[in-house]
């Protein structure tokens, strides 16, 4: 299977890993943190929304369409306060975040014969080609897998009187 194609599947794969993980949480997980600096479950199935939309899958339709265009401007950790993500209706954007996901990847299995190698020139970072971002998409899902269990855990040893040891070092 091409790598580009391995990459898709695995983004649509993904879906359902975040159905299992964000949907019927109970609802006092779904606003907890334990430090103001950490995300809740909702400020991040927010951000997994809004990244989906308006980061990876509109960065890669521009580098594949015009790769002289400039990119659009984005604010992830400054759309937390922003776009008031805590005040945000979880069920829902749980709902919009996986809907564009679908919308996401019908689009990649559209394309035809795409131009990965197509790059944009970033005034910091350099060269960054539609593979890049394709790539850095599926990264993304697994940092946040990462930080999602992670919260869980935390949640878990939060209202657990027990030493939670026996199952094994974080």
């Amino acid at each position: 299977m091409p790598y580009h194609q391995h990459i898709i599947n695995e983004l649509d794969l993904n879906r359902k890993v975040y159905e299992g993980l964000l949907q019927d949480v109970p609802k006092a997980m779904i606003s907890w943190k334990d430090s103001p600096k950490r995300w809740s479950l909702l400020e991040i199935v927010c951000h997994l929304h809004d990244e989906e939309k308006e980061d990876f899958r509109a960065r890669v339709r521009s580098v594949l369409d015009d790769p002289s265009k400039a990119l659009l401007s984005i604010d992830p950790q400054g759309w937390v306060k922003n776009r008031d993500y805590s005040s945000q209706d979880y069920d829902l954007m749980l709902f919009k975040f996986l809907k564009q996901r679908k919308i996401s990847i019908e689009w990649l299995n559209s394309l035809k014969d795409p131009k990965w190698k197509n790059f944009m020139v970033h005034k910091s970072l350099g060269e960054m080609s539609a593979e890049l971002f394709l790539s850095n998409w599926l990264a993304h899902d697994h940092l946040h897998f990462r930080q999602i269990i992670k919260l869980k855990f935390d949640y878990l040893t939060h209202l657990s009187d027990q030493d939670l040891s026996y199952a094994g070092n974080w």
